[in-house]
């Protein structure tokens, strides 16, 4: 029976830590939604008086299905909020209303980690489909440059996680300054906040490691299967 040892290696670690990330933001995001902030505000009025105090008025705020399905849409410069956080007045919702605002304001800024993440994305939504077939392929019809192929495509999926730490850390930093310097949040709710945007930050960490892993380990597969030859 064949054994990927680096799948045990490489991949598991980082899928076990992928499964520990989902289930510490559940946790954390569910336990501050229970939590009402002080003044009482809904996330999207505090994304609302965020945006607006960096002058930015052209942003639209709606509300959306789900659950932890909130984003900013650069294309349409909207901010979309899940049903929990839009009407929530939770310090939970407003940590990540705040968050959300925090990628607007970097769209704004133009800030650089961002663009680079956006002008990827078109290529990266292409060769995320293509790279594993071609290196399942490469591997069944022994076509070393089709794997070569598929790991160079797949090198675009990892740089992409890996650009978006930064775009993510930076959007939780701009929140808590943002909700702690306007008075959204009191001195005792910040940290709370903090714990909540920690966890999901730990989400797009364990997303990047997976990406990594993988790519680490189709490396070594097709070295190991050029050294069979």
């Amino acid at each position: 029976m064949y054994i990927d040892t680096y799948y045990i290696i490489f991949v598991l670690p980082a899928i076990l830590l992928t499964i520990y990330a989902q289930v510490r933001v559940h946790s954390t995001f569910n336990k501050y939604l229970k939590v009402r902030n002080l003044r009482g505000m809904t996330g999207a009025e505090a994304a609302r008086i965020i945006l607006q105090n960096q002058g930015i008025y052209d942003v639209t705020i709606e509300r959306i299905p789900g659950n932890l399905t909130d984003h900013y849409d650069p294309r349409t410069k909207t901010l979309r909020l899940s049903g929990p956080v839009y009407d929530g007045t939770s310090i939970a919702s407003v940590g990540v209303a705040a968050h959300e605002a925090g990628h607007a304001i970097q769209h704004n800024e133009s800030y650089s980690f961002l663009k680079v993440r956006h002008s990827i994305f078109p290529v990266v939504s292409i060769s995320s489909r293509m790279a594993i077939p071609l290196i399942m392929l490469g591997f069944v019809l022994s076509f070393s440059f089709l794997v070569e192929l598929g790991i160079i495509l797949f090198c675009a999926v990892v740089f992409f996680q890996i650009i978006t730490l930064p775009v993510e850390f930076n959007a939780s930093k701009r929140a808590l300054v943002a909700l702690e310097g306007q008075g959204i949040l009191s001195d005792n709710e910040i940290r709370p906040a903090r714990k909540v945007l920690s966890a999901a930050a730990l989400t797009y960490v364990a997303a990047a490691a997976v990406a990594v892993a993988n790519l680490l380990r189709l490396i070594l597969l097709a070295n190991g299967g050029r050294r069979r030859r």
